[in-house]
Formats: C-alpha cells, sequence, structure tokens
C-alpha cells in the first residue's frame, strides 16, 4: 500500500467520525428541541464548547495562538454561524433528518454564488454547471407549492446559505489564524449570543436531568465533527474526503426510519443524489489540470 493509500483510507476513517458527530448532533438536537428553543439549545451547547476549548488550550499550552486583531471578522462570521445552527436545529425539529441533511449540502454550492462576490473567486462554466444541478437537486428535494412548503424546509434551505458565508469568512480567517483562535472565539461569542438571545424576555429554561445529556452530546459532537472533517481534509484531497461525507444522508435516512419512523422518500433521495453529484463537480472544477 503505498503512502497516499494509506492516507487516503486514515482519511475516510476520520470522515465515519464526522459522519456519526453529525448524526448525533441531529438527533440530540431534536430531543433537546422537546424541552427548550433552538437559542437556548446553542447557548448551552457553546457553553459546553467554550468549556472543552479552554481545557484542551490550557493542557496544550496553545493560548498564544488566540489572537485579537481581526475580532470584527470573528464577530461576523459568528453571526453568520449562529444564525445557520439556530435554522438548522429548528429544521431538525420539523422535517425529516433526511431532507434537512440534503438541503445542508447545498451549502457549498451557495459559495460558488458567493465566492467571486466576496473572495473574487473566478466563476467557471464547470463551477456554473454544478450550481444549476444543485438547485435543480433543491426542487426534487423541496417539490416547491403552496402544499409543501412549510416553515423546516425553510429554515433547512436558508441554514445552508447562512453556512456558506460562514465557511467563506472562515477561509479569509485561516489566511492569518489558528484553528485554535478560530474555535476559541466560535464559542466564546456564540455563548453571549446564545445567553442574549435565549435570556431577552428573562426566560430561559433551564436543562432537567433528560435533557442536559442531549445538551453535552450536541457541544461535544459539534467540536468532534469539524474536529474530524478538518483532521480529513489535512490528510487527502477534497475529491478524496467530500464523497465520503455524502454517506450522511443515507445513514441519517436509516437513522430516522429506525429512530422516528420516517419514512425513506424517494424524491428526498433522488434530489440529494443530484446535489450530491454537484458538489462533487465542484470540487473536480477546483482540482489542478495534471500535465501530460
Amino acid at each position: 500500500m503505498t503512502q497516499g493509500e494509506t492516507r487516503a483510507g486514515l482519511a475516510a476513517l476520520w470522515m465515519v467520525g464526522a459522519i456519526v458527530s453529525f448524526s448525533a448532533m441531529a438527533i440530540a438536537g431534536r430531543e433537546a428541541g422537546l424541552a427548550l428553543d433552538t437559542f437556548e439549545i446553542m447557548a448551552y451547547r457553546s457553553l459546553v464548547g467554550i468549556l472543552i476549548v479552554v481545557a484542551v488550550l490550557t493542557a496544550a499550552e496553545r493560548w498564544h495562538l488566540v489572537r485579537r486583531q481581526r475580532l470584527g471578522l470573528h464577530l461576523l462570521r459568528n453571526i453568520f454561524h449562529f444564525t445557520g445552527q439556530n435554522l438548522w436545529f429548528l429544521a431538525v425539529t420539523l422535517i425529516p433528518l433526511a431532507q434537512v441533511f440534503a438541503l445542508e449540502f447545498t451549502s457549498p454550492l451557495w459559495v460558488i454564488i458567493l465566492s467571486p462576490l466576496l473572495l473574487g473567486e473566478t466563476l467557471t462554466r464547470r463551477r456554473i454547471l454544478a450550481a444549476a444541478l444543485g438547485f435543480a437537486g433543491i426542487l426534487i428535494v423541496a417539490r416547491p407549492s403552496p402544499e409543501t412548503m412549510s416553515l423546516g424546509l425553510a429554515a433547512a434551505a436558508s441554514c445552508a446559505i447562512f453556512f456558506a458565508l460562514t465557511a467563506i469568512l472562515t477561509k479569509r480567517l485561516t489566511r492569518h489564524e489558528d484553528t485554535a483562535s478560530i474555535l476559541f472565539w466560535l464559542t466564546a461569542m456564540q455563548l453571549v449570543m446564545g445567553l442574549v438571545a435565549a435570556g431577552w424576555d428573562g426566560d430561559m429554561a433551564l436543562p432537567d436531568a433528560g435533557t442536559l445529556p442531549w445538551l453535552v452530546l450536541i457541544g461535544i459532537a459539534g467540536l468532534t465533527a469539524h474536529f474530524c472533517l478538518t483532521t480529513a481534509l489535512s490528510l487527502a484531497p477534497a475529491s478524496v474526503v467530500v464523497p465520503v461525507d455524502f454517506a450522511r444522508l443515507p445513514a441519517i435516512a436509516i437513522l430516522g426510519m429506525v429512530i422516528y419512523g420516517e419514512l425513506l422518500d424517494a424524491w428526498v433521495l433522488g434530489g440529494a443524489a443530484v446535489i450530491c453529484f454537484a458538489n462533487y463537480l465542484n470540487i473536480v472544477a477546483g482540482q489542478p489540470r495534471r500535465t501530460p
């Protein structure tokens, strides 16, 4: 086995960890949503997250990597992520989990559209084709009509846009900031946002013994999912890693069927396949061409 094959295999294993983490967060978010609103979930998630981040930074002696020079950009990024994550948690409580994940997969396609405006990147014909295919997939998944449109569908579709904006600003931050700094300001700023949003009416619910484990799981899974994904991308190209991530959809569809009795909707799975193909086409379009 070559070194490249070994790294690809390790990347696939890390992606299995990411798939498990994202799926666990979706199920935990639905269970916690029975007792708490999305702002409360985000506040408690960020509290768990910042405790973990602070402990890791202290144990690893990496506080020197946490910088304050770009707090404005961190704030803007976290406003977008906070909004998208709230919409995502709302969606997982209202519509089938497979439908949420399918629409979430359109986030890279929104990056295609927004990157030329915000990052100055080139919009090629293949990227335009990928975006068009992706939005065709959205229509297949959502089948928009007065009868099928709902708050859950709108939330799932909208969260993908905010996740795309988050990804673009993250890309800008990683040019100058270490991951440790990004994660610290992510959890710290979103803890404040969550507390303000959840407590503005003076009625912030405290988790009971049944809800607390789900909140802890959300906090841990949110960090491990992104750590696993980042590690996988450091070991292998996106063209190898991202197709493994597409396994998230059938995995969550099966979990939704087993745990919640959600039907395997052929329209959702078919539309998701189109969206995944569009994402893969976008990845291929971004790979450098080999010279003979």
